[in-house]
């Protein structure tokens, strides 16, 4: 009976004793816990200071680098300069401004407004990439994207010009013409999508480049409510239809053939004609 007693005083014991060291242990991991996050937020408080001070500089060389351009295509009209040491002056602007508009330093200037069509489809998310190579990473994806899809701008119509004569004897049937229309509206929405994102991540692209894809994306909705009508006088009917996969096999054979070099569209300050 008391070798009982003695053996559950010892387990009491023992449980007492791994009840302390786990407890200890525990209040040891959450004081390191705290000594983490006190370190990290002067960290964080830190790094943040220093980025204001360095988006202050930057924002004053953008300020004086405008203001420098404007002065020598003004000094460059009254011939006021050496045409050769106006040149090279400008290629030091060109520099100054390529490195402040492509390098890291391009995160820390404010974005361009995220626009009303953006917000529409998005909602209010920040899209703007922090590290360089991210937003490099967009824009070649964009350019990736763009060529992939000229396969399909110049086959789509064609394709259904052939079949219009070879299966449907002249008659195209309305639900080919309507996935073409809708695949139309989803292409030009992405791409409105996606070259908006680059305008807000520091893309210089033409505004008239984005505006011609939005008036692409209205055309291509009103198409989808027309009204594809069959036999009898099917010749007649789908005059327009007929037309408007003319227009979009044209509309292909430029977009295979011809692409617009996007990298002058994108980023013009860094690229040098003929490159």
């Amino acid at each position: 009976m008391a070798n009982n007693t003695e053996n559950m005083q010892n387990k009491a014991e023992g449980g007492e004793n791994e009840s302390k060291d786990l407890a200890e242990q525990i209040g040891g991991l959450v004081d390191q816990a705290k000594a983490l996050q006190d370190s990290a937020a002067a960290l964080t408080s830190k790094v943040r200071l220093e980025e204001e001070a360095i988006r202050q500089k930057a924002l004053t060389v953008e300020s004086d680098i405008k203001r420098l351009r404007s002065s020598l295509a003004s000094v460059l009209e009254k011939d006021a300069i050496d045409q050769r040491e106006g040149e090279k002056l400008e290629e030091e602007l060109f520099r100054a401004r390529c490195m402040m508009s492509e390098g890291d330093v391009s995160a820390l200037l404010p974005s361009k407004a995220h626009g009303s069509f953006l917000k529409m489809f998005l909602g209010p998310i920040n899209v703007r990439a922090l590290k360089n190579d991210v937003r490099l990473k967009v824009k070649e994806e964009y350019n990736n994207y763009r060529d992939r899809t000229a396969v399909l701008f110049l086959l789509f119509p064609c394709i259904l010009l052939v079949l219009k004569n070879w299966i449907w004897d002249g008659c195209i049937p309305a639900f080919p013409v309507q996935l073409y229309q809708a695949w139309l509206l989803f292409f030009y929405t992405s791409l409105v999508l996606r070259e908006n994102i680059l305008r807000v991540n520091g893309s210089d692209i033409r505004p008239w480049w984005i505006y011609h894809h939005y008036c692409a994306m209205v055309m291509a909705l009103v198409s989808l409510t027309w009204e594809i009508k069959g036999q009898p006088s099917c010749v007649q009917k789908q005059q327009g239809v007929r037309l408007f996969l003319t227009w979009g096999n044209a509309r292909g054979c430029y977009a295979a053939s011809k692409q617009i070099p996007a990298a002058t569209i994108i980023h013009p300050y860094c690229i040098r004609k003929g490159t």
